[in-house]
């Protein structure tokens, strides 16, 4: 396995600066952020390390160059939009960029893409799986002819009021993983896989390592901590920013040797990239990259 991190905590800086930072930290690898340039109202989104935009042959040897200079990997390019939200010119715009991130990711010789399915938040699983069928049986095929693989991150996205209620991705639960597997069949497309989103859940983190160990494409290092006096006060059912923090590995509920403990044994071989999103440590660059240090030097005991 590799260590490394997401580059979304560190939107001011450059790709070569990302790069140095996870080398002069120690990390392996860097799953770098390709939103198209402009702001987002999300946090951690709109950022862009790599505008694909502009990506001729120039760059392409530039970003080769750089990872070989640092001797920091790019683990998969990210983008984390809606394709399936109810605004269908957003939506389009963002399934554009995607068809544009795979064929990038092919001309990088990166080959993996890291995303969300997308959900319409008002409307049932049901009622809409035509419509995700529709978008993404063609993602998927355009994927296979560039032996791309695609990993969707198992975020439920419900952490805010325009998220609330059906959250704003459908791939949040094993039922619905094997019902997109079944129903788009392939290979090249599998999990970006959270733990920290199955201990909100209150469901076993490690169980899919056991029941789907071909489909791990890329992990995600996060914790997460469920505040039992707030859940006690507010219930299962209330808005789960309520009773839930995100946190830096090693500071939350999951416990990371026994993550690894079946991780291992699931034969994965990929990256595992920290994902900060521990207010915490956000409040400047230099608390960033404190979260960059703090975090890789609690998970190389686990990472060698």
């Amino acid at each position: 396995m590799q260590l490394g991190f997401v580059s979304a905590i560190l939107p001011d800086q450059s790709l070569d600066e990302v790069l140095q930072t996870a080398a002069d930290i120690g990390y392996d690898c860097v799953e770098v952020m390709c939103w198209p340039p402009g702001k987002a109202e999300r946090r951690y989104a709109g950022v862009t390390h790599i505008d694909i935009s502009r990506l001729d042959r120039a760059e392409i040897d530039r970003i080769k160059e750089l990872q070989e200079r640092h001797g920091v990997f790019i683990s998969s390019l990210g983008y984390y939009p809606n394709v399936l939200g109810a605004d269908a010119g957003a939506a389009q715009v963002a399934i554009d960029h995607l068809y544009d991130l795979l064929q990038a990711a092919a001309d990088l010789g990166i080959h993996t893409v890291t995303t969300f399915v997308g959900r319409d938040k008002d409307r049932t699983v049901e009622a809409q799986w035509g419509d995700f069928l529709a978008v993404w049986r063609p993602i998927v095929a355009r994927a296979n002819e560039l032996g791309v693989r695609i990993g969707i991150e198992n975020c439920p996205m419900r952490f805010t009021a325009d998220e609330w209620p059906g959250g704003n991705n459908l791939a949040v639960s094993p039922e619905i993983w094997e019902r997109m597997w079944r129903d788009i069949p392939s290979a090249n497309w599998g999990l970006n896989y959270d733990p920290s989103h199955l201990v909100l859940m209150h469901m076993d983190y490690t169980r899919p390592f056991r029941d789907y160990p071909d489909r791990m494409i890329h992990v995600h290092a996060k914790d997460l901590r469920i505040d039992r006096d707030r859940l006690d006060r507010h219930g299962i059912f209330s808005h789960p920013g309520q009773w839930h923090t995100p946190k830096l590995p090693g500071l939350g509920d999951v416990d990371w040797g026994k993550f690894f403990s079946h991780l291992t044994d699931a034969g994965y071989r990929g990256p595992v990239c920290v994902e900060v999103e521990d207010r915490a440590y956000e409040g400047d660059l230099e608390l960033r990259k404190r979260s960059l240090r703090q975090s890789h030097d609690y998970l190389r005991q686990f990472v060698v």
